[in-house]
């Protein structure tokens, strides 16, 4: 378990770096939210609550997707193979998955405030809706970790591979994290919605759990 642990943190320190050498990659996903909000507040500005809690998901559905298609796809055939040699599988897909869900967070976090500073926020139980963004960036984290794991052993076919085996999984999380925010909007007690927020966790759970036992498969190929 503790060299588990630490061939996760090294992986991890590693997506940091590569990251941080590849700015344009981020500086562009930060500018497709920004400017994503932007387009929203000029054409939905004074709009309905339902339509707010809509559009500021669509924002993070598709800031997700920009964000974690390239997962798998930066990796080059040499470092894979050089990854084969050293670490574990668990470690590998462990250093996605947490890397992954911090890096949309801090999206989330990004987007949701600038969406509500333009366009306001008509939310009245924000500790609902901060669990419902927490739980929903984690979910597409997960999800679309998973799915560029199995799209990357397609090559060129990852780009279309990805939405097509993504929106299966996506849609129950979307569904969920609407029936949340609307609540929250609505102002409804945290308590009457722990049926909901169960479910969400235990889909979060099972996408991790078949990432965690699926990827060595995909490892091996």
């Amino acid at each position: 378990m503790k060299n588990l642990l630490r061939q996760t943190w090294f992986l991890i320190k590693k997506d940091i770096v590569l990251e941080w050498r590849q700015r344009y990659a981020l500086s562009g996903i930060l500018l497709y939210v920004l400017s994503s909000v932007m387009v929203a507040y000029l054409a939905f500005a004074g709009t309905d609550t339902d339509s707010w809690v809509a559009v500021f998901w669509i924002i993070l559905l598709f800031a997700s997707v920009n964000a974690l298609t390239k997962s798998f796809v930066q990796e080059n055939p040499g470092r894979l193979l050089y990854y084969y040699t050293m670490v574990s599988p668990q470690a590998v897909i462990l250093s996605k998955l947490v890397y992954n869900v911090v890096l949309l967070l801090v999206l989330s976090g990004l987007a949701l405030g600038v969406y509500s500073l333009l366009l306001g926020n008509p939310v009245q139980n924000m500790g609902l809706f901060l669990v419902a963004v927490a739980l929903g960036a984690t979910g597409f984290s997960f999800c679309f970790t998973l799915i560029a794991a199995i799209a990357s052993k397609t090559g060129s076919r990852n780009a279309t591979l990805m939405p097509i085996l993504s929106f299966p999984v996506v849609i129950p999380i979307l569904g969920l994290l609407m029936v949340l925010s609307k609540n929250a909007v609505a102002g409804i007690n945290t308590a009457n919605t722990l049926r909901d927020i169960g479910n969400l966790i235990a889909i979060d759970v099972v996408l991790a759990l078949l990432s965690v036992i699926l990827f060595p498969y995909l490892w091996r190929d």
